[in-house]
């Protein structure tokens, strides 16, 4: 019998934890309502996420030298930190080896992307991008919306002007409450994201007021009668908060503890 040496039992077991690892994000449990909120900030942008079973991440871009740099302030981007290289193409290369999914048979996954640049500058690089990932993003063209693999959403400096002209579409708008108003269709903006904390009372503590209550219900009927799902930021980041919005029929948990949110929608 073959005896290891130190050396190759410990090759043995790195060799054994990548192979579970990668089993682990293979065979997570796709969790519709988990959005990862400035995902990138993690040890392993995008990958924990999946790991968690995550069907929705967001990502903070820069346009620096033609390039769409990953970062939440501008100081902190690195040239190697491209939306492509932590995104677009681990994306594209999970898709192909799922059969045409982030999750083999999953539902679609959304990309919100923040431009943190003027859109006029941003936006075409961004649009040229996509076209390069064209084969697993949903699409729109005609009034029509093609469903793929993964859903590109933008936030942050967008405008409704971005899309004038275009013939096909590979993005879609993140709205705000205002927009429940506009009479714009949902494949246009099929989320509305709303800053918790200039809406409601409630921080977490205590019973929800009726009137937060009330508040929240109406916006998500209202939302829900358009086609569009809801989400809010600048909101407590711990499960009784979760609990609430599910329990109101908020879409989309926004989070940084993905680990704690995984947990809990599992059991929910």
């Amino acid at each position: 019998m073959k005896i290891l040496s130190t050396a190759g039992r410990l090759l043995a077991c790195l060799a054994l934890s990548a192979v579970c690892t990668t089993g682990l994000g293979a065979d997570s449990v796709p969790l519709i309502h988990a959005h990862a909120h400035n995902d990138y900030v993690h040890q392993r942008p995008l990958l924990n996420a999946l790991d968690d079973g995550f069907c929705s991440v967001e990502a903070d871009v820069y346009l620096v030298d033609g390039q769409l740099l990953v970062a939440h302030y501008r100081f902190q981007v690195r040239p190697e930190r491209t939306l492509q290289a932590l995104y677009l193409d681990p994306l594209r290369e999970r898709v192909k080896k799922n059969g045409g999914r982030v999750y083999p048979a999953g539902p679609e996954f959304t990309l919100l992307v923040e431009l943190k640049s003027d859109w006029r500058a941003s936006y075409p690089v961004l649009r040229e991008m996509l076209k390069q990932y064209g084969g697993m993003l949903t699409t729109f063209r005609s009034g029509s919306t093609q469903t793929n693999a993964i859903r590109v959403i933008i936030t942050g400096q967008r405008s409704k002007e971005m899309f004038a002209g275009e013939s096909v579409r590979y993005a879609a708008l993140d709205g705000d409450l205002a927009d429940l108003d506009s009479g714009l269709p949902a494949d246009l903006i099929p989320w509305i994201s709303g800053d918790w904390a200039s809406e409601f009372k409630w921080r977490g503590t205590g019973p929800v007021p009726e009137s937060d209550k009330l508040k929240l219900q109406q916006i998500v009927a209202k939302a829900h009668v358009q086609g569009r799902r809801v989400r809010f930021w600048g909101a407590p980041d711990q499960s009784v908060f979760w609990a609430e919005m599910l329990a109101n029929g908020v879409d989309l948990i926004n989070t940084d503890n993905l680990d704690g949110a995984q947990k809990f929608l599992l059991k929910n």
